[in-house]
């Protein structure tokens, strides 16, 4: 692949494989690709990789005790757990195995606390059912009628594991371009031509195109012409606020209530420093990306978190940061699973769209590397 450059930034070059997007599950990809001996070129919008939903989450490593038996989320999460902690392991990656209690607080939920025990055993997720007394044995400032604690729940440092990533894949020969974005492309013959923004455009002809850009994924699908509209999903975005506890946090494993359609529940998680922080939430279902904090959801939390937490004080909680979830599904519908959608999908060889990469997306990310990975191996190395 060429040089950039004024003087070649309008020629058409040709690179092995394109993988758009940065984060956690772009990385992984293109470390998988390039660990397969084929050329990789990671294209990026922003100036750093991992700026979006890969470094505004709660750095969770999910256990797949939510997702329906057989979906994607639940084969890709189980299967990427496994993965994850032997590679944190095997590269030094802090990580934890700190484990987690699912919470019913009232007698209404105890027929959801069922469910979960039961499609956590069909996904082959190891729970131990918990009572009442149980629960204040394992943490005392929890206030529930009976429980779940799941062993393999863990947290990460998510930057780590994406930098482990970067180095995988560059060592393997692959580069990463930054503030590089994918303004348009068309499907020929030969390949995905993409255009690229930036400081100096390029023309890219690859014979394998992976779209990996989470929030932006629907709409660069739409930027390459001749792709069939009909197979892009629906665009939504959920925001989630997270708050957190000042002081000393009362907890020792992640702390978790009833799930709701949209989201897990305001739950108490901790980070690797020992800092406890509340949530996501649901505050909001904005048309674009909006990253800015909620006013006015202090009563909610406090409201929510004293269900489980009854001795949260007034003033413990202070504003956090937020995120949102790339979903596929909207706000009165039951939550989407994963769509990886490859050439068997939309007719076009080479290409893979990502659509609705939400949790348990950090958990599975080698997973769906590896997913992506076996869908083109049938095109041969240059």
């Amino acid at each position: 692949m060429g040089r950039r450059g004024a003087d070649v930034s309008m020629n058409l070059e040709t690179v092995e494989a394109v993988v758009i997007g940065a984060g956690v599950i772009g990385l992984a990809i293109a470390r998988a690709l390039a660990l397969t001996g084929r050329e990789v070129l990671i294209l990026e919008a922003e100036e750093r990789f991992g700026t979006q939903t890969s470094s505004r989450n709660s750095e969770v490593i999910h256990a797949g005790m939510y997702y329906p038996p057989g979906s994607w989320k639940a084969r890709l999460c189980v299967a990427g757990k496994a993965q994850l902690y032997r590679y944190c392991a095997e590269r030094g990656i802090a990580h934890r195995a700190i484990g987690k209690l699912l919470v019913a607080c009232d007698a209404a939920e105890r027929p959801l606390l069922t469910a979960y025990a039961e499609r956590a055993a069909a996904n082959g997720v190891p729970l131990q059912p918990l009572t009442a007394a149980e629960i204040r044995s394992l943490e005392p400032a929890v206030q529930a009628l009976a429980g779940l604690y799941s062993p393999t729940t863990g947290i990460l440092d998510s930057h780590g594991f994406m930098l482990a990533l970067l180095g995988d894949a560059e060592q393997a020969g692959a580069i990463l371009a930054t503030r590089t974005p994918v303004v348009g492309g068309c499907i020929t013959t030969d390949g995905i031509v993409l255009h690229t923004g930036g400081e100096a455009p390029w023309r890219l002809q690859s014979r394998i195109v992976v779209n990996a850009t989470g929030l932006c994924a629907q709409d660069v699908a739409r930027r390459i012409a001749g792709f069939p509209i009909a197979c892009i999903p629906p665009t939504f975005y959920a925001k989630g606020c997270y708050f957190t506890l000042s002081g000393r946090t009362p907890f020792q494993h992640l702390v978790y209530p009833m799930p709701d359609h949209a989201g897990l529940g305001i739950h108490a998680t901790l980070d690797l420093g020992g800092q406890c922080k509340f949530g996501p939430d649901v505050s909001g279902w904005p048309t674009t990306p909006d990253y800015a904090f909620e006013t006015g959801l202090d009563a909610k939390f406090y409201r929510a978190i004293r269900r489980y937490y009854p001795d949260l004080a007034d003033g413990a909680l202070q504003p956090g940061y937020t995120g949102l979830r790339p979903k596929i599904t909207g706000p009165t519908e039951a939550a989407g699973d994963f769509l990886i959608q490859g050439p068997a999908a939309h007719g076009v060889p080479g290409l893979v769209n990502l659509f609705g990469i939400e949790s348990p997306g950090l958990t599975a990310a080698l997973a769906i590397a590896e997913e992506v990975a076996g869908m083109m191996q049938i095109i041969p190395l240059e």
